[in-house]
């Protein structure tokens, strides 16, 4: 026979170990490698502006947290050292010009060192480089910034609208992108790797933000302007993920963006194929057009 002490034991060991069941998995998911994965940090690796902003993010971050060890030890210690019981009349102070000082001069080193890094990084993650020697024959040049120093580019317009992005292929995307009947594609851009990609960006209806955090930093998509971005994917073969980062209606949470870096033989076939493809079906429309005018389902004008 098992006594009521240790059945009162035993279940007073079972609770303890189902609570910490919980803490037990969410631990492992927190430590799991996906999960730590750039966990206190941006990501990068898959343009050289996205690779200075991870730099530069890091810095900062380093100095901030040993800010943060600094004051916080420093409480720490405070608090031990002056506590109550070994001390029972608190120390009055007033005014410590070395300390403050210090601590300005202090503060005043983090600032330059911070500038420091932002104005050595900053040229990486405003300017565009040059393409690879390897580039290929569908590179376009264009006078909109930003503008790589050889001024060859690969100019790619991004519109916004809800809740979808859409990408047209061309120098003259933002201009003639109808008359000239330039490719365009919906929710993933294709790229070439190593080719100097310039966004043009706008909106057709709210504020959208763009945003592949591997290729760079989010830039707004506002009605009514044209704002710009670039980047320039490392590797072929690879498959970005994105998001609106700018809250825009109900199906926000909906509006992703993808980027699929081939190589650059396998854009230019693409890119053929897209442009058969979109005119084939522009045909396609024509002849279905003509037989609803044909059936008096609709007129020339279009007006039913």
């Amino acid at each position: 026979m098992i006594s009521r002490s240790a059945l009162r034991a035993s279940r007073r060991a079972g609770r303890k170990a189902l609570a910490l069941v919980p803490l037990v998995i969410g631990l492992s998911l927190a430590f799991a490698p996906n999960a730590m994965a750039a966990c206190c940090s941006v990501k990068s690796g898959g343009s050289p502006n996205a690779n200075s902003i991870h730099s530069l993010y890091d810095i900062i971050f380093v100095i901030a947290v040993l800010v943060f060890l600094t004051v916080t030890g420093f409480v720490v210690y405070s608090v031990w050292a002056f506590r109550a019981s070994k001390h029972p009349v608190a120390a009055q102070i007033h005014g410590n010009t070395r300390l403050e000082l210090g601590l300005t001069a202090g503060a005043f080193v983090i600032l330059v060192v911070i500038a420091v890094a932002t104005f050595i990084k900053l040229p990486g993650i405003i300017n565009p480089p040059n393409s690879d020697s390897g580039a290929a024959s569908v590179l376009s040049a264009s006078l909109t910034a930003p503008n790589p120093p050889n001024g060859n580019k690969l100019t790619i317009c991004v519109t916004g609208r809800q809740f979808i992005w859409r990408y047209t292929y061309g120098a003259d995307c933002n201009k003639a992108a109808w008359a000239d009947k330039l490719p365009y594609s919906y929710q993933e851009m294709v790229v070439p790797s190593g080719e100097t990609v310039d966004l043009v960006i706008q909106s057709s209806d709210v504020i959208h933000s763009w945003w592949v955090p591997a290729l760079g930093g989010k830039v707004d998509a506002v009605p009514g302007f044209t704002t710009y971005a670039w980047f320039k994917a490392l590797h072929a073969n690879e498959l970005y993920h994105g998001q609106c980062a700018q809250l825009c209606g109900r199906e926000h949470a909906f509006m992703t963006a993808l980027v699929k870096v081939v190589t650059p033989s396998q854009y230019e076939a693409w890119l053929k194929q897209q442009a058969t493809l979109i005119s084939q079906q522009n045909d396609q429309v024509a002849e279905l057009r003509q037989d609803l005018i044909k059936q008096g389902y609709l007129t020339p004008s279009g007006i039913f």
